[in-house]
């Protein structure tokens, strides 16, 4: 095995099982305020990582860098976090990974005015049939939804909601992405992103001093550091190093791969329900994606 290969495979799992700190800690603390303290830390840590290059910001790329950062991470992960705490982890990360190729055609499409042609309205069908499948059991009030959070649909839409904001944040992104160090660029994004987050939890949840203690307390301190250090910090490192080496498509297959480490971990670790439909819906996006992504 190529030592990119090995690499692939770390950057998958370790996105795979990032959904499970996400909800875990999410049971002991407001999951906004968790998102904030993730991209907080996260965002400092790739500034330090910067160096040198930190200040390297163009003035004309500045408010353009802000209003991404907000979409990106705040906005995005306002949705996300606060679906996943409703939602089960593994289908969250199907409509997360699966969704974000079909949604940056959209955006590109009303951003750039890319063309949509037949192959791509060809995903974007068969992305829309597969999230039909996703909530069909959820929506109409079926046995999943007895069993677990009665906001589970919901949880989910949030995901799909916070995964437009992204990839909207991820076009317009392009324009500025020549113009700084690529760590100089994730790093500012990232930190005002948690600075937005951080306003979103004082906003809309009850945040104490209990809570901040239990950031440094078990299971909400390894959940964090996890989501920092592998979520953040190592998938970041990894998933950059495979664009130079093996272009946008094959780093880009770690969609159809760490949803299915998603899945079996909160099947096997939560007991989440996946029956039928979650399969017919995840393997109709899966497809949706794989069109989406050929070259």
């Amino acid at each position: 095995m190529s030592r990119n290969a090995l690499l692939f495979a770390v950057m998958c799992l370790v996105w795979g099982l990032t959904w499970l700190p996400v909800k875990v800690g999410a049971t002991h603390v407001p999951p906004v305020f968790l998102a904030a303290a993730r991209f907080l830390i996260a965002g400092l840590a790739m500034l330090v990582w910067a160096g040198r290059d930190v200040l390297k910001v163009p003035a004309s790329a500045r408010w353009r860098l802000l209003g991404t950062a907000l979409l990106l991470n705040t906005g995005n992960y306002t949705l996300l976090f606060w679906g996943t705490a409703h939602a089960p982890t593994g289908l969250a990360a199907i409509v997360n990974f699966a969704t974000i190729p079909i949604f940056t055609l959209l955006a590109s499409r009303a951003i750039e005015g890319q063309a949509i042609n037949g192959r791509k309205i060809a995903a974007i069908v068969l992305g829309t049939v597969g999230l039909v499948f996703l909530f069909a059991s959820r929506a109409m009030g079926g046995l999943n939804v007895a069993q677990g959070d009665p906001l589970e649909a919901w949880g989910l839409a949030a995901v799909a909601a916070g995964t437009l904001l992204y990839c909207v944040g991820a076009v317009l992104s392009r324009p500025i992405a020549g113009a700084m160090p690529t760590l100089t660029l994730a790093g500012w994004q990232t930190l005002i992103g948690g600075i937005g987050l951080a306003i979103m939890s004082l906003s809309l949840e009850r945040v104490g001093l209990a809570d901040v203690r239990a950031l440094g307390q078990w299971p909400v301190l390894p959940a964090v550091v996890f989501l920092v250090i592998g979520g953040s910090l190592m998938g970041f490192t990894i998933y950059m190093r495979l664009l130079r080496d093996w272009g946008a498509f094959r780093a880009g297959l770690y969609a159809f791969v760490s949803p299915a480490i998603a899945v079996g971990v909160g099947v096997a670790a939560l007991g989440e329900p996946f029956g039928w439909a979650e399969a017919v819906g995840a393997f109709l996006m899966f497809g949706a994606a794989a069109i989406a992504l050929k070259r």
